[in-house]
């Protein structure tokens, strides 16, 4: 599933692509990825006529911005947002068709069909699910170490686990937690409440870090992530745990480890990140 650093790729190549062009027509072969409103032909006939103004990110979630309306976009596992000229032929795993006015097309692409959309009028999308519960974004002011500190502080659940839920801190997916544990020298199945201040602060810094350079490298390319022009990223080449089970680790050079920590597979160093 496309995390922060990925999501923001697509959206900062969007903002190239849609600005200013206006919709003319709308075509959903997929109904069930339309979540609001429950009428497609409703969804429809509220975005036609309208042009794209600005995209922006919350959490792993897109937001085109209308000049009425905001669409919440989620990609899940495998979505993809491409640019067309009208005509072009599409695969069957093209689901939405947004033409323009300029004889191009906005076509979301999704082999798994597991990515959604809501249409919201604009300054009401943060009001209700999907977004309203979603925590602090990690490159904003307002995350610090406090907000580790007060999340952290009552719970009995895995420093992994709870990183991973989007209430405390967004956009963090199996990914980035992995690594961000990693060069903080913290054991993914250490229970946050017993981390002292340095340890969060050191995680704090490492997760904005983490992200950040994975933003500047476009992502990570996995599976089948590309961005809306086509290209990978390359943080890939980066990482120093995840995906790497049985390799050496780059800062000792043990072997690394697999566990699952809340249903979801984790890699580790048993020597840098010890569980005490």
């Amino acid at each position: 599933m496309p995390e922060l650093p990925e999501v923001e790729t697509v959206k900062r190549t969007l903002e190239e692509l849609i600005i200013g062009k206006k919709i003319t027509e709308v075509h959903v072969k997929w109904p069930k990825i339309i979540k609001r409103p429950d009428d497609i032909e409703e969804f429809k006939m509220k975005v036609v006529g309208q042009s794209f103004k600005r995209v922006e990110r919350r959490g792993k979630f897109l937001k085109l911005f209308l000049e009425e309306d905001v669409i919440v976009s989620h990609l899940r596992m495998e979505g993809k947002y491409r640019m067309n000229q009208s005509g072009e032929e599409a695969d069957h795993h093209t689901h939405v068709f947004f033409v323009f006015d300029d004889g191009t097309e906005l076509r979301y692409h999704d082999v798994r069909k597991f990515g959604t959309m809501h249409l919201f009028p604009i300054g009401t999308e943060e009001l209700v699910l999907p977004l309203a519960q979603l925590g602090h974004e990690p490159f904003s002011p307002e995350f610090t170490v406090d907000v580790l500190k007060e999340g952290f502080k009552k719970t009995t659940r895995k420093v992994k686990t709870v990183l991973l839920d989007q209430t405390l801190v967004v956009g963090l997916g199996n990914i980035y937690v992995d690594e961000a544990l990693f060069k903080a020298g913290i054991h993914p199945e250490r229970i946050a409440s017993t981390l002292n201040e340095r340890e969060m602060e050191r995680l704090q810094f490492e997760i904005v870090d983490t992200l950040m350079e994975a933003v500047n490298k476009g992502g990570s390319t996995i599976r089948s992530y590309v961005n809306s022009q086509g290209k990978i990223g390359t943080y890939q080449d980066n990482l120093f745990v995840y995906g790497r089970v049985g390799l050496e680790c780059k800062s000792c050079s043990n072997v690394l480890e697999k566990i699952v920590v809340g249903g979801r597979g984790t890699t580790y160093c048993p020597v840098c990140q010890v569980n005490e």
